[in-house]
């Protein structure tokens, strides 16, 4: 049980969620006792029946629990069987039997657990801390509940989670048990392998005409030949509208004037500067010393102005500009701080400032060069202004067009060449198309994506021979397409594939063959014979030692009572293969790992519990099942 419990436990998973966990918080069982008492049942419980849509609705819950938990990776297939409908019927048993049971009983719970619970429910407390008594009548309004009602059935359920809890609670184990599962894990097994080949055996098969056969009709689909389209389509595209629109030099002179403010160029300004740093968090001290330094080099450039860059080179504490002599290069307004840019800007070209502060600390400016502000030509800024318009003018014209192409190739649909002709575009052919994405064509070509692919396979196209709707398959990119010719799926003769057909069934074959030689010499040297083993792994449940899981599962559950002790085990694939077991070594587990173990024995063992009380319980209300799992109808999954 316990080996169960570690090897399937996305399978315990499963099973936990189809033990009674009553929800709350408006999808509780009071949904349930809304719906019409009118149908027919299909199912009794505690004196009450379940309808169709009791059980299709549960089901639907059901399905998006597990759409919840495995995100991406759910497949419905996988959860829409007659097992796991059968599990959406026992919950919903259960859990009116627990209802009864509760009811009967007059197990409750306080007011304070009920207005906690509420409180809790999220959207019903605003941001500053209070409950929304509004928003919450709201929302019971929209199930059709009142506040007395809903807040019945609430207790109800809280009753049901208190007394599910309290039933599980009592499921305990000793750590013994603990212990030695985890013993048991940490446990190495020294083994030796004895591998045989299907290979080796190959040249033992001996075919005939029957077996090619009979493996052709079991695995009729490997040999399946896809269904394929020869198909026209016509593409509207956004690109292919705007490459067709001409821009005059009219309308590039037009745009200009009527945008030239776009193209001026703002008045720039050159300067170098000396700066002495003073954070702005700096003692009064420290902002004394550093602007009496900054004074002094002012003094210095006053008398020698051109030996602003050695200065600047020696002592300012900007390491970007100093080692250039301070230069700063062009700017325009907005791109320094305002009391450096304020200073630069009033100077004259080749004045020096005062001691000007900012946040960095002292600056002495000396203003470089001007350059004042122009506005670029028209001949820089033309190829900007074509591709303007083109854009503009290829957004209103494409929204003219794709309406159009919509509407034709869905009223016009047995044929492609009125829309081709009204658009001038171009009617392509492509053959060979097939249902799925084909790795080999252009990744971007508008007739190899999933949706026209849909699209072009759908009934109405292949059958009826008519125009799919317009497909978007990419932003601003139409495509329809019509089928010209259509080969459904076929099945390759075995004539054709009669070498591939050889070559499995062989394998299978040499398979069988290895399997027999395999049990044969385990039972002889189960006999004490002797045989050629390779070198001894160590192999535990934890460090497999590269060995296949079913391997290792055999190894570890022989009986070792008597050693060496011998394991067989069939690896479909591989052949098989014997393994002799030389020495145990026990491991004692730490404390941690006997803490996750005993946690999962006793998660296990509350679930057990919990099953085994409801099952008292919905003896006890004569629940009764009275239309066939298989019968039920399938929910919905196409969401």
């Amino acid at each position: 049980m316990l080996e169960f419990i570690r090897t399937h436990r996305r399978l315990m998973q499963f099973l936990l969620l189809l033990i009674i966990f009553p929800s709350f918080a408006f999808f509780g069982l009071e949904s349930y006792t809304r719906m019409s008492d009118r149908e027919p049942p299909v199912a009794k419980v505690a004196g009450q029946t379940i309808t169709q849509r009791e059980w299709d609705a549960a089901q639907n819950r059901q399905m998006e629990r597990f759409r919840q938990m495995f995100g991406e990776q759910f497949n419905p297939a996988m959860f829409d069987t007659p097992e796991a409908r059968q599990g959406a019927l026992d919950n919903l048993i259960a859990q009116k039997a627990l209802a009864a049971y509760v009811a009967e009983n007059y197990l409750t719970v306080s007011d304070e657990a009920v207005r906690k619970t509420i409180v809790e429910i999220q959207g019903l407390v605003g941001p500053d801390g209070k409950f929304d008594k509004a928003r919450y009548q709201q929302l019971l309004s929209a199930q059709g509940l009142t506040p007395e009602k809903f807040e019945a059935g609430l207790r109800r359920d809280l009753a049901m989670q208190q007394t599910n809890a309290v039933i599980q609670g009592t499921a305990f184990s000793p750590k013994t048990v603990a212990t030695r599962v985890a013993s048991l894990n940490q446990q190495v097994r020294e083994v030796q392998e004895l591998a045989f080949t299907p290979s080796a055996f190959k040249s033992q098969v001996k075919l005939t005409d029957a077996m090619l056969q009979e493996y052709y009709e079991k695995n009729a689909a490997q040999f399946e030949i896809p269904e394929t389209a020869k198909v026209e389509y016509v593409v509207l595209s956004a690109d292919w509208v705007e490459a067709g629109i001409a821009v005059s030099d009219a309308d590039i002179k037009t745009y200009y004037d009527q945008n030239v403010e776009r193209y001026k160029v703002s008045e720039q300004r050159r300067a170098s500067h000396i700066l002495i740093s003073a954070a702005k968090d700096s003692s009064a001290a420290d902002k004394a010393a550093a602007k009496a330094k900054a004074e002094k080099l002012l003094q210095q450039l006053r008398k020698n102005p051109s030996d602003f860059a050695k200065l600047a080179k020696e002592n300012s504490q900007d390491p970007g500009s100093a080692e250039r002599g301070g230069d700063l290069d062009f700017f325009g307004k907005g791109m320094m701080v305002p009391q450096f840019e304020d200073i630069a800007f009033k100077l004259k070209e080749g004045e020096i400032s005062n001691i000007v502060e900012s946040d960095f600390g002292f600056h002495i400016i000396r203003l470089t060069a001007i350059k004042p502000a122009t506005s670029r030509a028209l001949s820089e800024v033309k190829d900007n202004i074509v591709d303007e318009i083109r854009r503009q003018q290829a957004g209103k014209k494409y929204a003219e067009m794709s309406e159009i192409f919509t509407n034709m190739v869905y009223e016009q649909s047995d044929s492609l060449k009125p829309v081709a002709d009204k658009l001038g575009l171009k009617i392509e052919v492509v053959a060979n198309l097939t249902r799925k994405q084909n790795a080999a064509l252009p990744k971007g070509a508008a007739f190899n994506q999933p949706k026209f692919l849909n699209a072009i396979f759908s009934d109405e196209s292949t059958r009826n021979k008519r125009n799919t709707e317009a497909v978007e398959v990419a932003p601003r990119v139409l495509i329809a397409g019509h089928v010209l010719e259509y080969k459904p799926v076929t099945k390759s003769p075995l004539s054709e594939v009669k070498a591939i057909v050889e070559d499995r069934v062989t394998i299978i074959e040499a398979e069988k063959i290895t399997k027999q030689a395999g049990e044969a010499k385990l039972a002889s040297v189960r006999t004490g014979a002797e045989a050629d083993f390779a070198t001894t792994i160590p192999v535990s449940r934890n460090k497999t030692g590269g060995l296949a899981g079913p391997a290792v599962a055999a190894i570890m559950r022989a009986n070792t009572s008597k050693l060496p002790a011998y394991v067989g085990v069939a690896l479909p694939g591989r052949g098989y293969s014997i393994y002799r077991i030389n020495k145990v070594n026990e491991n004692l587990a730490d404390e941690t790992i006997v803490k996750a173990e005993q946690q999962q024995v006793d998660e296990f063992l509350a679930t057990q519990e919990m099953a085994a009380y409801l099952a008292v319980i919905k003896k006890r209300s004569k629940a009764e099942i009275l239309k066939p799992v298989a019968l039920a109808k399938t929910v919905n999954t196409s969401k």
